[in-house]
């Protein structure tokens, strides 16, 4: 596709995104502490409600009904702790008929982790040499000030929009989606939506899901000194870690090709492995939790088979599992798998507007590894994809940074991809 010339409308609303102001919002918003089920996560909320009541934006904010979601059909699950989750939609409404788009963004962050590994505390923002660094820069605060900054600057030019555009700013993306789900659950929907995930200056139309899984392998106690009388959980566990590493290499045998740029596309990785309680103990018990990835399509409940089977199926070929044998369960989030549909045109669109917004290339397409609430928005119908800024492999880490330069680039992208799917009054 050749370039495209900027109508008036579209260059009068690049001309208003201010780098000025997307580096004070992006250091104030990572300045609140906004992990997962924190009562800082509702405060950032809060702080963005403001912001969006300012931009004249038909703004809503509530406080979602956690156990009615929790009953709710396909409900995705959450690991963090927590008493509340606010919801947040501010809405530009068009003077036409056109499209509605939405611009969506999760204000969660992990944890920090050890603290002695960051260079400074990791929720006093630094700015040095045009790179910001602290939690959540990159996943993904600056996704939501590049979201802030499209919708100020197209209300700040005075251009007026046919169809609609709406900022969804959720909670919980990290342990499951409770935001998202809630927020689409409320009737918050749109005919195309833009996550701005990190995804590098990358079009992420597919996303991987994965599942949280909980082994428990039985032993039998005795004093150390006569552990030949026991069973340790230890060694039973080990015929059930090498058929999981020959499932995770079956999965991986034949990625689906927006995937196949990576090692690994479906990880199967455990993450913690707890057995004994005293050191001169044969444990009785060994629990190993980790993350089963979903491939592009499958359903999870097909997943969560597979691994149960392979996990039963080395149970019956050892002569203690045979009758001792380990038990599955599914505790956590369940990120099932989602996808832009094939030749939809929102791709194309976000494409183009990179190109004419920066001068340069239009970026290439690829899958993600990972789950987002790409594949909620996508299982409820909205065509959805992810382009976003920094390197998601400092992401939830004490490396995490981002560059402002490319949060500027994201929101000009993002002006001109909502003017051309909504449409202009001129």
């Amino acid at each position: 596709m050749p370039d495209s010339v900027l109508t008036t409308s579209e260059a009068a609303a690049l001309a208003a995104v201010d780098p000025a102001a997307i580096a004070a919002d992006l250091l104030a918003f990572l300045a609140v502490p906004s992990v997962t089920g924190s009562a800082a996560e509702s405060e950032m909320q809060h702080l963005l409600a403001g912001r969006l009541d300012r931009l004249g934006l038909v703004t809503d904010l509530w406080s979602m009904d956690l156990a009615a979601l929790r009953d709710s059909p396909g409900f995705p699950g959450t690991e963090a702790p927590r008493d509340e989750a606010w919801g947040l939609v501010g809405t530009a409404e068009g003077a036409g008929d056109g499209p509605r788009m939405i611009l969506q963004g999760h204000v969660d962050v992990v944890p920090p982790g050890d603290r002695a590994q960051w260079d400074g505390d990791p929720f006093v923002p630094r700015l040095d040499g045009g790179i910001v660094r602290g939690r959540g820069a990159c996943d993904m605060k600056a996704g939501v000030v590049a979201n802030l900054a499209a919708l100020t600057a197209i209300r700040t030019s005075g251009v007026r929009l046919r169809g609609g555009v709406a900022a969804h700013f959720v909670v919980g993306e990290e342990d499951g989606g409770i935001g998202a789900f809630g927020t689409l659950r409320r009737g918050h929907t749109g005919d195309a939506c833009v996550i701005t995930e990190p995804t590098g200056g990358t079009l992420l139309t597919a996303n991987a899901g994965s599942l949280t899984f909980r082994i428990e392998v039985p032993g039998r106690a005795t004093h150390a000194s006569t552990r030949d009388a026991g069973v340790s959980a230890i060694g039973a566990y080990a015929p059930i870690a090498a058929a999981l590493n020959d499932l995770e290499a079956e999965r991986n045998a034949d990625p689906d090709p927006l995937l196949a740029e990576y090692p690994l596309p479906y990880a199967l990785s455990v993450g913690v492995l707890r057995a004994g309680d005293w050191a001169s103990s044969v444990p009785d018990l060994l629990v190993a939790e980790g993350r089963l990835g979903v491939r592009l399509g499958e359903d999870p409940a097909a997943a969560r088979a597979a691994f149960e089977t392979c996990v039963a199926e080395a149970c019956g070929r050892d002569p203690w599992l045979r009758g001792h044998p380990a038990v599955v369960t599914w505790p956590g989030g369940v990120f099932a798998s989602g996808r832009l549909p094939s030749g939809h045109p929102l791709g194309g669109v976000v494409a183009q507007a990179h190109a004419d917004a920066t001068g340069g290339p239009r970026p290439r397409e690829r899958g993600a590894p990972y789950g987002s609430d790409l594949r909620l928005y996508a299982g409820a119908g909205i065509p959805t994809l992810q382009f976003g800024l920094g390197d998601v492999r400092v992401a939830h880490s004490p490396r995490e940074h981002v560059r402002l330069a490319e949060v500027v680039e994201v929101a000009r992208t993002l002006v001109l991809a909502v003017l051309r799917t909504v449409g202009t009054v001129d």
